[in-house]
């Protein structure tokens, strides 16, 4: 987090960061990113391993109806 403070929920667990905190994030594990207060949020995002594209991402909710694939389209007959 480079200023403001995130609400970050990886697989269960919901934590909250601030300025100058991180958190890892493993492969395939559900997560969502949050600001969580009036005040701008930025970050800076690394990914890393061998394939950084972005046409894996599977949303399972988004309130702002981006196309990608849900978990519907992976699980339909």
């Amino acid at each position: 987090v480079i200023a403001g403070t995130a609400k970050v929920t990886v697989a269960d667990n919901e934590i909250f960061l601030n300025e100058n905190e991180t958190v890892f994030i493993p492969k395939t594990i559900r997560h969502r990113l949050e600001n969580s207060s009036d005040l701008p949020l930025e970050i800076i995002e690394i990914q890393n391993g061998g394939y950084l594209g972005e046409d894996d991402i599977v949303r399972f909710a988004d309130k702002y109806g981006r196309v990608n694939k849900t978990v519907e389209d992976l699980t339909a007959p």
